[in-house]
């Protein structure tokens, strides 16, 4: 059996390449479907995020170069131009890998809690899929368990450090004062949320919430005493936001150029913070080249980040112990199902025997022969059949010098030699 992950991250891939090779909401399941066909791929989950995609598959057969061209021919793209920027980790690495993913440590911001909710989401859509089996199924488990483990055993999670709260951060250094200013905030999920919720703490003056769906921007700008609109409301109150933090799963820029230019004019060109948090991006590159926008995106937010980790290097050796440890449990349970069919298989066969046997004896005894002699013939040939093969083997291995094979035995039957 295979077990890979496969995938590209913000630490081996450009926004420009991760954003090409994203799956939106409204592609994964059919993605997901799609890669179960790919020849030797029984299982699926799509992990897709700001910062990574990745593919986890297992398997009779799974191989990393059918999933890499799966890969890129799913999104258009030449496998030669996809390839150097993935990575391939099988067997016990790629368990390791996934409860590094969950617990944070595999983030660009070390520790952040938001990634174990994508990963939750990315299983619980793969299941609903049908594309989740006994074994990515048991994965997934073990990597919820052990990232809890993680945030209880650990102090990964006690700075209050993540994307959010890097881009308030460097707002923070744009402005010295947030006071008079207003946010808007594009999108309502839990980015955006915890967003609005660092910017209240820094005393943000107003917050505009801007969502594809206006009931849930509603819910969130009350938590926050905000104003809520739709995403074509954007160009007209654009003029307002000194502050732009954008993160939705549109497939498409949402804020252009054009409507960029237009807000400046109308703002007289005070300066406007953006922070596109996306991937695929929100907000058009060329908006970088006004003047008076002084834009980011995730990768940019790296460095911001960076100086806010030191208090968790130390956690993060200890949550290493942790994830080792764990990861060795997954994969002793995975070696365990190769016993479990080989159990299966030698309970069938002497179930077989048995009820062979069993039937002589019963047929002996219909047609007059004494209940002893019937059950001595049962016990005679039941435990001959039963021996019959393994001291044939143990024979055949002592004659060859097959020694490793009589020590086994030797512990498997607890002899006493």
């Amino acid at each position: 059996m295979s077990l890979l992950v496969l995938g590209l991250n913000h630490t081996t891939a450009p926004v420009e390449i991760r954003e090409r090779v994203s799956f939106g909401p409204d592609i994964v399941v059919g993605a997901l479907r799609a890669l179960t066909e790919v020849e030797g791929v029984g299982e699926s989950v799509i992990l897709s995020t700001c910062n990574r995609t990745e593919l986890y598959c297992h398997g009779n057969d799974a191989s990393s170069e059918r999933i890499g061209r799966w890969l890129a021919e799913f999104h258009g793209l030449k496998q030669e131009d996809l390839s150097p920027y993935l990575y391939v980790h099988e067997g016990e690495k790629a368990v390791d890998h996934l409860l590094r993913v969950a617990s944070g440590l595999n983030s660009l911001v070390l520790g952040e809690p938001q990634i174990l909710g994508q990963v939750k989401q990315a299983w619980q859509t793969a299941t609903s899929a049908g594309t989740v089996g006994k074994i990515l199924g048991r994965l997934f488990q073990h990597s919820f368990a052990t990232a809890k483990q993680v945030r209880t055993d650990t102090a990964i999670g006690d700075s209050p450090v993540s994307v959010a709260f890097a881009a308030v951060s460097l707002s923070k250094q744009i402005f010295a004062d947030l006071t008079p200013l207003t946010a808007l905030l594009i999108g309502a999920g839990e980015t955006i949320e915890l967003t609005a919720r660092h910017l209240q703490q820094q005393g943000i003056g107003r917050i505009i919430v801007a969502n594809r769906t206006v009931t849930r921007a509603h819910e969130l700008a009350e938590q926050f005493h905000g104003f809520a609109i739709g995403l074509t409301e954007i160009p007209a109150h654009l003029p307002e936001a000194d502050i732009v933090i954008s993160s939705t799963a549109s497939p498409v820029p949402i804020l252009g150029k054009g409507t960029v230019e237009s807000a400046l004019k109308a703002r007289r060109h005070k300066p406007i913070f953006m922070v596109d948090i996306a991937v695929p991006r929100d907000i058009e590159a060329e908006v970088r080249e006004l003047q008076d926008i002084y834009l980011y995106t995730v990768d940019d937010l790296e460095e911001v980040i960076q100086e806010n980790l030191r208090s968790r290097q130390q956690a993060a050796e200890q949550a290493a112990e942790i994830i080792e440890q764990r990861s060795a449990e997954f994969m002793a349970w995975l070696r365990s199902l190769d016993a479990v069919s080989l159990i299966q298989s030698y309970r069938g066969q002497a179930e077989s025997i048995k009820q062979e046997t069993l039937k002589k004896a019963l047929r002996m005894v219909a047609n007059g022969t004494p209940a002893e002699e019937a059950l001595k013939y049962l016990a005679n040939t039941l435990t001959n059949k039963l021996l019959h093969t393994p001291s044939s083997q143990l024979r055949e291995a002592g004659s060859s010098g097959q020694k490793e094979l009589l020590e086994a035995a030797n512990t498997l039957f607890q002899l006493d030699r």
